[in-house]
C-alpha cells in the first residue's frame, strides 16, 4: 500500500513539473495560444511586424520581431539579437528552431529575432537580387530587367535604420549582433564582413553564392586583406554536399561547385591568420541548396549562441 502511494505521488510530482523522458510529450509543456480562425490567415503568435523604410531609396520595408521566452521575466537582461534575411522563409523557421532546441534545457541562449522583409510590394525574388547582391553584373539567367547590385546601399539601410531601431526599442546586447543569410543573403553577409565587419560580430553563412561576378566576394575579401591585419568576428560556414558540381548527377549542381568555393573561401580565411577570427566551416551530407538551410541554421545557432 505504502509503494503503490509512493509511485503515484510520484507521478504527480513529475506530471506539475512537467518533467519526462518521452521528446514527443516534452514538447508541448505551454499551451499555444489559439489562432484566430473563421477562415483567416495563420499567426505567429508572440510577433510583432513594425514598418521600417528605407528615407534613401524611398522603399518600404518591414521587420518581423520574435522576443525570447523569459523577454517580459527578466527586465534587466539584455539579449544577442539574429538578424535573417530572406525573412519571409527564415523567420518562422528560425523562430521554431530555437525554441525547439531549448524544449528539453538549454542548448543555445535566448535571443531576440529580427526578420528583414523584402521590400513591401515587391516579389521577393526582385527585391533579394537587388539588394542582396554586390555588382549589377547579375548572371546570364536573369531576367532582362531585373535590377541587381545594390547590395553597399541596402547594408547601409541595415546600419543607418534598422539597428538603431531595435536599439532604441528593445533590449539587445549591443556586443551581440549576428547576421544570417543563405544563398544570395550569405553574399550580402560576405560584403559586409570584408568591407564593415564590425556592423555584426557573428555571421552564419549558409551555400554562400560566391560563383556571382567572377567570384566577387574573394576580391572583397583579398582587398580587406591588403589592408588589415585582424578580422573580429565568429563565422560560421555551411553548405550541402549536393551542391558539388557534377554535371548529368541528378540532384548535384550542375552549373556552379559551392562545395569548392566554400572550401576556397575557408582556406584563404584560415591562410590569413587573423588574430580575432573564429572560423568552423562544414559539408552538411545528403543535403543540396534548397534542403541544406534548416540544418545550416540550426547548426549555426549551436555554434555562435551555445548556452554551454
Amino acid at each position: 500500500m505504502q509503494q503503490r502511494f509512493l509511485n503515484a505521488l510520484l507521478v504527480a510530482l513529475i506530471a506539475s513539473f512537467g518533467i519526462s523522458g518521452d521528446p514527443a510529450r516534452a514538447q508541448a509543456q505551454t499551451t499555444p495560444k489559439v489562432q484566430p480562425g473563421e477562415g483567416r490567415p495563420y499567426e505567429i503568435v508572440d510577433s510583432e511586424v513594425w514598418d521600417v523604410p528605407d528615407p534613401v531609396s524611398g522603399r518600404g520595408y518591414q521587420v518581423f520581431i520574435a522576443l525570447p521566452p523569459s523577454y517580459a521575466k527578466q527586465p534587466r537582461q539584455r539579449y544577442p539579437v539574429l538578424y535573417v534575411t530572406d525573412a519571409d522563409y527564415a523567420f518562422p523557421i528560425v523562430r521554431q528552431l530555437g525554441r525547439r532546441l531549448n524544449v528539453e534545457g538549454p542548448q543555445i541562449e535566448e535571443f531576440i529575432l529580427v526578420g528583414l522583409s523584402y521590400a513591401k510590394g515587391e516579389d521577393g525574388a526582385v527585391s533579394r537580387q537587388r539588394d542582396y547582391t554586390p555588382t549589377p553584373n547579375g548572371p546570364s539567367t536573369a531576367p532582362a530587367n531585373a535590377v541587381h547590385g545594390q547590395a553597399r546601399a541596402y547594408q547601409e539601410y541595415l546600419r543607418n535604420q534598422v539597428k538603431p531601431f531595435i536599439a532604441a526599442r528593445y533590449r539587445a546586447d549591443p556586443a551581440r549582433a549576428i547576421f544570417l543569410g543563405h544563398s544570395y543573403g550569405a553574399l550580402l553577409g560576405m560584403q559586409i564582413l570584408f568591407t564593415e565587419p564590425g556592423l555584426f560580430n557573428g555571421y552564419i553563412l549558409g551555400s554562400p553564392s560566391l560563383w556571382y561576378d567572377k567570384r566577387h566576394a574573394l576580391k572583397l575579401e583579398a582587398s580587406y586583406a591588403k589592408q588589415n591585419r585582424d578580422l573580429t568576428a565568429n563565422v560560421y560556414l555551411y553548405v550541402g554536399a549536393y551542391e558539388a558540381l557534377r554535371k548529368g548527377v541528378r540532384r548535384y549542381n550542375q552549373t556552379v561547385d559551392m562545395v569548392a568555393d566554400n572550401q576556397v573561401l575557408e582556406t584563404v580565411l584560415q591562410s590569413r591568420k587573423y588574430p580575432s577570427l573564429k572560423l568552423k566551416s562544414a559539408v552538411l551530407n545528403d543535403e543540396d541548396h534548397l534542403t541544406v538551410a534548416p540544418r545550416g541554421f540550426t547548426q549555426g545557432m549551436k555554434y555562435l549562441l551555445s548556452a554551454h
